[in-house]
């Protein structure tokens, strides 16, 4: 195993509850570029519609691949919090399996900017999000 797929794995085993619920694990980043890429297997019991994802469950898996590009990784940062997330829903996103990518545009010493993407299981873009968000580091 790989040192990136150690690093995978134990971000997957210490992820919040929330993300196993939503069918979701981590499943690459690239440092270099603060990106990641998650995989969402989410059930209807987050639907309405039949089979079409609420959308606070969109922002939600969003938010994560967002939020994980920052600060997965990164040691000195200890938290970070939404300032401001923009979801646009472009086509229903179903249940099933789900892409969704998250990376930095730029990051300060205490702020993020962020972009995402969700993709079904066709590769179809249903919806995208931008997010500002404060950052929280480790005292030195």
């Amino acid at each position: 195993m790989t040192s990136k797929e150690q690093a995978i794995e134990k971000i997957n085993l210490h992820a919040p509850k929330f993300i196993s619920l939503l069918g979701g694990k981590l499943v690459d980043f690239d440092v270099e570029t603060d990106a990641c890429q998650f995989e969402f297997n989410i059930g209807r019991d987050f639907c309405h519609s039949i089979d079409v994802v609420q959308g606070g469950f969109v922002t939600a898996m969003l938010d994560t691949a967002m939020s994980h590009a920052v600060m997965a990784l990164n040691k000195e940062i200890t938290n970070i919090s939404s300032l401001e997330i923009k979801t646009t829903y472009l086509e229903p996103t179903r249940a099933g399996k789900l892409r969704v990518e998250g990376w930095a545009i730029k990051k300060g010493y205490k702020v993020a900017f962020m972009e995402g993407r969700i993709y079904n299981e066709n590769n179809e873009l249903t919806a995208t999000a931008s997010s500002v968000a404060k950052l929280s580091r480790a005292a030195k």
